[in-house]
């Protein structure tokens, strides 16, 4: 190799004492090697500094390296925390992210899905829920040669291929404590049908009443789209009741903004009149005031290890799958007996 000139694959095979073809799976991740050719190899890269072309690697592959987020979530905080969360992965290696928000009501939607991975010919998919609750969703991804990771509010998939959280758990304990509290008129926001963490979240709030001997009240439950405006009007619903709620769990933290902005509006204090709890622990929980008790869903980490699985599928296996979300206490939640 001539001095000043860039190192080839060529050259890494020569010295390493393989074809190219094999150093062509070491960069590429193939699990077909041992591991004493791959360090060999991998050492010669090294020792010459040889860069691979992002472009020749591409057509090689038959893929850019091109990672898509695709979603159909009305929480735009939620998405932007996945987001954030990729680009921790991805920053500083050839790969790239592509947004791709659909309509999963479209009688089309297969089929735009299928036309966005072919066209952009994406290294791997990421679906968010409700689209990773669809297990065609998810095959159709692999039957283009495209790995897929779902995440989710429960088990939807094999640990190399999800990341998922405990939903329901955090939900029947953060309920637990209002109960703890002193509170027993707990009014409750859902989530949209159709979404799997609406389910769990409303399983685990029926579960955390049932844990403190009590029972739900349709008066004080009311359904949401995860949108702020859904959160109002379920929080005049329930403050309209006969015996309103002393306390309201929400099921996300958009909705409890809203319940929080109907509460102000009827001349209430948050937390002395009512206490409210929500869910994800997005920037709205910490930016309205008083500042929002919530459930931390770890989507920022979630969604990292998620690209780290897509990028890295030989090791993905090793990757987490499940994540713990956690009661975060701020000042919109406090004790019965202190008003």
């Amino acid at each position: 190799m001539a001095e000043g000139q860039k190192p080839t694959i060529n050259d890494v095979a020569r010295l390493s004492g393989v074809s190219k073809k094999t150093v062509s799976r070491v960069i590429n991740k193939s699990p077909l090697l041992n591991q004493t050719t791959r360090e060999k190899v991998e050492t010669v890269i090294a020792e010459l500094g040889y860069v691979p072309n992002p472009q020749a690697r591409a057509l090689a592959l038959r893929r850019n390296f091109l990672i898509g987020l695709i979603h159909d979530n009305p929480n735009a905080q939620m998405v932007l925390g996945v987001q954030e969360g990729i680009l921790d992965t991805i920053r500083g290696t050839e790969f790239a992210l592509v947004v791709h928000p659909v309509n999963r009501h479209s009688p089309t939607l297969n089929d735009d899905i299928r036309r966005f991975i072919e066209q952009q010919r994406l290294y791997g998919v990421m679906l968010l829920p409700p689209l990773s609750e669809r297990d065609d969703l998810a095959e159709l991804c692999r039957d283009l040669g495209c790995t897929v990771v779902r995440m989710g509010s429960a088990r939807l998939d094999d640990d190399e291929h999800l990341v998922a959280s405990n939903d329901r758990q955090a939900v029947r304990e953060a309920v637990g404590w209002l109960a703890e509290l002193g509170h027993t008129r707990i009014g409750f926001v859902a989530g949209p049908d159709g979404f799997r963490s609406a389910q769990e979240r409303e399983q685990g709030f029926l579960e955390g009443l049932a844990d403190a001997g009590l029972s739900a009240d349709p008066a004080i439950m009311a359904g949401g789209t995860y949108r702020f405006e859904s959160g109002k009007a379920a929080g005049e619903k329930l403050l309209s009741a006969e015996v309103p709620p002393t306390a309201v769990f929400s099921s996300n933290d958009e909705m409890a903004a809203g319940v929080l902005h109907a509460a102000r509006e009827r001349g209430l204090n948050v937390p002395e009149d009512l206490s409210i709890i929500g869910f994800d622990d997005t920037a709205t929980a910490a930016h309205i005031w008083p500042p929002l008790t919530t459930v931390r869903w770890p989507i920022r980490t979630m969604a990292s290890t998620a690209a780290a699985k897509l990028i890295r599928p030989v090791t993905a296996a090793s990757e987490p799958s499940f994540f713990l979300s956690d009661l975060i206490r701020r000042a919109s939640a406090v004790p019965l007996r202190s008003r």
